[in-house]
């Protein structure tokens, strides 16, 4: 491999901006009345900050490391569910979806504190979301027919073709991602394939239903990911294979 004379942050302010937006929907439309409920100020609080701070270089680390934070602790807290109903992989589903979350602050923070070498962030990150593909393919297998309702009608040729074909290129991506076998390629794919999600799936149903509070979270988070899988993108395209 050979370094390459650029480098792109444009993954990191991607999930910062998703990341923001997350918190700010975290925070709205809660009843704090209730002080078990301020837990939620917390929790949106912490990604606002994170979100603003990773965007810019001297804050990025700072902010990484908080978001890193918040997302585990999301991630922890499907583990109750998974243990109750194991057979029901939507929990397991939450639990890679959160996992995928932690994987783009994590090697943000890990490049800017020179703790790793570079083989190792490659390595943790290509695992990382590996797995996270590879649950996101399982997912949309299991929920095959709810996956294809999500698919506007207006895009030939149906919507189950797209719900099957989006569902192998998320297998594919964790293959490629696992093996280590054409990775920059896969990742750049898999970026462009959640930004399709985001723009043509999410934003319509936004704009649909500006009220619903699910298709904010779902329009956020999906933007998230992608951010999470261009971070790792940014970070192979350091070098060319």
């Amino acid at each position: 491999m050979t370094a390459s004379t650029t480098r792109s942050n444009v993954g990191r302010h991607v999930f910062g901006a998703a990341a923001l937006a997350l918190g700010f929907i975290t925070l709205i439309g809660r009843d704090y009345k209730d002080w078990h409920q301020l837990r939620y100020i917390a929790y949106g609080a912490a990604q606002i900050f994170g979100g603003a701070a990773i965007k810019f270089r001297r804050s990025a680390k700072t902010g990484a490391l908080v978001l890193t934070a918040v997302y585990v602790l999301f991630a922890l807290l499907c583990v109750p569910g998974i243990i109750a109903k194991p057979l029901v992989y939507i929990s397991w589903g939450d639990f890679f979806e959160e996992l995928s979350l932690v994987t783009g602050p994590a090697i943000v923070y890990a490049g800017l504190s020179s703790a790793l070498s570079y083989e190792t962030r490659d390595r943790g990150g290509r695992i990382l979301l590996g797995i996270c593909a590879a649950s996101f393919g399982l997912e949309q297998a299991f929920y095959l027919s709810y996956t294809a309702s999500l698919v506007p009608k207006w895009i030939p040729p149906s919507q189950m073709f797209w719900a099957v074909t989006t569902t192998v290129f998320f297998a594919l991506a964790a293959i490629a991602l696992l093996a280590n076998r054409m990775a920059l390629l896969a990742t750049r794919l898999l970026t462009m394939m959640l930004v399709t999600f985001g723009l043509l799936v999410w934003v319509p149903r936004l704009f649909s239903n500006p009220h619903s509070r699910g298709n904010w979270s779902e329009t956020a988070e999906t933007f998230a990911i992608a951010g999470t899988a261009w971070i790792l993108a940014d970070l192979l395209g350091e070098y060319h294979y």
